[in-house]
């Protein structure tokens, strides 16, 4: 599998990340821009697991995942591909989020996917090539998003 890990610094605390990563309403598109509300779909929510259907439209086509979100793990969470139309089953993304001595996080991201289609193998090579820019990017918005929600 295609591995990438990347670093994402933020003053926001670790549980409101971790809350940020958890939120499965309908709000969740809102806070993670990679995320579009046509292709989002809750199956079930549990005490530490989740079924959920993720996926992002770019020129070209768009890109979904059903994902098993698991969050048993204390500071860390992972989403593993069921089905996919870009990546394989067992292909995953791993965040490790945990506390900075001034209050905010240190988000660490595994993102480990196989790609199965031509635009998947495009994508992957983008990430790896860009040692996970994309990756990084969207969590840095997401938390750009909730820091300003902090200052308010």
């Amino acid at each position: 599998m295609p591995r990438v890990d990347v670093d994402v610094e933020t003053t926001v605390p670790p549980e409101r990340v971790t809350a940020a990563l958890l939120d499965f309403s309908k709000r969740r598109p809102e806070i993670w821009p990679g995320i579009t509300p046509s292709l989002y779909e809750v199956y079930e929510v549990g005490g530490t697991s989740a079924e959920i259907k993720e996926g992002t439209k770019m020129p070209g086509g768009a890109f979904w995942a059903r994902e098993h979100y698991d969050w048993s793990e204390p500071g860390v969470i992972t989403w593993t591909v069921r089905e996919s139309n870009f990546c394989a089953p067992g292909s995953y993304v791993s965040s490790a989020i945990s506390p900075r001595g001034d209050g905010g996080s240190r988000i660490h991201i595994t993102w480990n996917r196989t790609p199965t289609t031509m635009a998947g193998r495009m994508a992957a090579f983008m990430i790896r090539r860009s040692k996970g820019k994309p990756i990084a990017g969207s969590f840095t918005k997401a938390m750009k998003k909730l820091e300003q929600q902090q200052l308010a």
